[in-house]
């Protein structure tokens, strides 16, 4: 069984607005949907959720907690979301290696 295309929802229109914001960063990300929540796939290690509210994303391991970190933005600010995940991905890119055959990191 497969979910209902959710084309046109809070959350796809918050996630295209995101990545709109990110090709300013000159970052290529796709949008993807369903189960109610739109994912934008921005490179590897580096996907940001958004439920139409806000978009949140993992940005390391808390390792005395044993538990993931996330940050998140407000949906209504794609501008600003765009600005530090594009901060996070450049620091990605610094300290992932290369990907086989090609030349990028993510």
């Amino acid at each position: 069984m497969t979910a209902p295309a959710t084309y046109g929802s809070a959350a796809v229109d918050a996630a295209e607005r995101l990545r709109e914001a990110l090709a300013g960063y000159e970052i290529v990300a796709d949008v993807h949907d369903g189960y109610g929540l739109a994912l934008v796939s921005v490179g590897v290690g580096l996907v940001v959720w958004s439920n139409g509210e806000r978009f949140w994303w993992h940005t390391g391991w808390n390792a005395e907690r044993r538990r993931a970190v996330y940050a998140w933005q407000e949906a209504a600010e794609p501008g600003r979301a765009a600005r530090r995940i594009a901060f996070h991905h450049a620091g990605l890119c610094e300290t992932t290696p290369p990907a086989p055959d090609t030349a990028s990191p993510l």
